[in-house]
């Protein structure tokens, strides 16, 4: 279902994503929006990240990243509205973007994360993605952060009763 809409901010198509967290919510919203220059290889990309300015309420990076055919340049300005979502606005020299983050909390100790974002490309992009393919792309780099922050949770558990 395509959406072209200003709703929310939001212009081209939208695009949704859903994964579960083996970590209680509370953890698994401060591990996703604690943004570090290290979150490039958690994701398997290359792009270099600089936090511009952190505060209770807002987070502000910048990412760049060389292509094939010049630089790829994003600032995300991530709104934080805890106990379980966050919103982002990122404006970049080839598209922007527009996200909502949802955390919901589920049995067993367990996290629902859900994902809705559009994009708007600046530039004829090289190589479009289907929905199908955008949201599978995404869905893997989630699962990898997924993964990653099951596996800090663990660790700091083992620490606690040490």
């Amino acid at each position: 279902m395509k959406r072209e809409s200003s709703r929310h901010g939001r212009t081209g198509p939208e695009y949704r994503i859903s994964v579960s967290f083996g970590v209680p919510l509370d953890f698994a919203f401060a591990w996703c929006t604690d943004y570090t220059p290290e979150d490039a290889s958690l994701e398997g990309e290359s792009y270099q990240r600089k936090i511009i300015e952190r505060t209770p309420g807002r987070v502000i990076f910048e990412d760049l990243e060389e292509a094939d055919d010049g630089w790829n340049w994003s600032r995300d300005v991530v709104i934080l509205r805890p106990p379980n979502r966050w919103h982002m606005d990122g404006t970049g020299n080839r598209r922007d973007v527009t996200a909502d983050y949802v955390l919901s909390p589920l049995p067993d100790g367990r996290t629902r994360f859900d994902l809705r974002w559009s994009r708007r490309p600046k530039v004829p992009e090289a190589k479009k993605l289907t929905r199908t393919e955008r949201e599978a792309s995404t869905m893997r780099a989630w699962k990898r952060f997924a993964a990653s922050m099951e596996q800090d949770y663990h660790r700091s558990r083992r620490r606690r009763t040490k």
